[in-house]
């Protein structure tokens, strides 16, 4: 298929923003900023809101393509991919079955493991008395958190036994429920472009975790990139993630986040195939690193629109 090189041969860009996800304000502020780095290269670009009615306003709105940036259930899951599929609009991204295995974080964690590769020991969790039990089985501190949300919402890190029952309820609000063994030590992101891994951002808080709070709020988190690795590790991570990336099936852009023990060994959290997008996050921040404008990187990403084969995906 020929490149695409002017921004005519986009047609009319649909940027699917909002929604009504836990991340819905997340993800407008993500696709205001995707809309104006669009617009600013003359591409034809409309905001819709992912509402009831989304599919409905795209087969009428003569749009061309959409540019996928919804966080969470309905625009991360293979939910929106799958409309867009049923009436042949071109989308960013991950296919369907992709960002459905993606947004999961217990069937994520159980491809990785089936494929080989390093993720922290887990439980599901049904109970409060599942939690206690995690807590005897994993060993505290550990991570308890929604299977299907992103963005740290409802995540806890749990020192005391006493509060396995707690995080349990707070994160079954919304809707399955892992228990994770924390892996002490550094925390990295490695964004993945087409086929490219962009250099690793390594993440500090002084915060407990990276928590929402220390992702969208806090003036206090650091971001370093260059990430401070020797380049024998930094490929080594990159090269995992990659694995990661693909072993989901995942396709077009993305970011996989990771942790590096005392002993120097990398343990793979989560991928997220649609993350955020403002010019001050991880992925923006990365391309940086690069010499890739936020510019550049929305029109790279809208150009993968076109030639990502969707894997798994009819």
């Amino acid at each position: 298929m020929t490149q695409l090189t002017n921004a005519t041969d986009f047609g009319r860009v649909a940027v699917l923003l909002g929604g009504t996800s836990a991340e819905r304000e997340v993800s407008l502020k993500s696709g205001q900023a995707v809309l104006d780095a669009l617009r600013s290269k003359g591409v034809d670009a409309h905001a819709v809101d992912a509402c009831a009615h989304v599919v409905e306003h795209l087969k009428t709105g003569g749009f061309d393509r959409a540019f996928i940036v919804l966080h969470g259930r309905g625009g991360e899951d293979g939910v929106i991919q799958g409309a867009l599929e049923l009436i042949g609009l071109p989308y960013t991204g991950s296919g369907v079955l992709a960002s459905a295995l993606g947004m999961d974080k217990l069937r994520t964690k159980q491809l990785w493991l089936g494929a080989g590769l390093p993720t922290p020991a887990f439980r599901v969790l049904h109970s409060t008395e599942d939690a206690v039990n995690a807590g005897r089985e994993l060993a505290l501190p550990l991570m308890v958190k929604p299977a299907l949300e992103g963005s740290s919402i409802g995540m806890s890190k749990v020192h005391h036994a006493k509060d396995l029952p707690a995080a349990f309820v707070q994160a079954s609000g919304f809707g399955p429920v892992l228990a994770e063994q924390f892996i002490k030590g550094e925390e990295y992101t490695v964004a993945i472009l087409g086929e490219e891994a962009l250099p690793p951002i390594r993440l500090e808080t002084p915060h407990d975790f990276y928590d929402f709070d220390a992702k969208y709020v806090a003036n206090d988190t650091r971001y370093l990139c260059p990430c401070g690795l020797s380049a024998h590790d930094e490929d080594e991570l990159k090269r995992l993630a990659l694995a990661a990336f693909r072993a989901v099936g995942a396709t077009g852009w993305g970011r996989v986040d990771v942790m590096r023990d005392a002993d120097g060994k990398f343990w793979l959290l989560e991928i997220n195939t649609v993350p955020g997008m403002t010019d001050h996050s991880l992925v923006p921040m990365a391309a940086r690193a690069t010499g890739m404008s936020f510019a550049d990187l929305v029109w790279r990403i809208l150009q993968l629109s076109v030639h990502t084969a969707r894997v798994g995906d009819v």
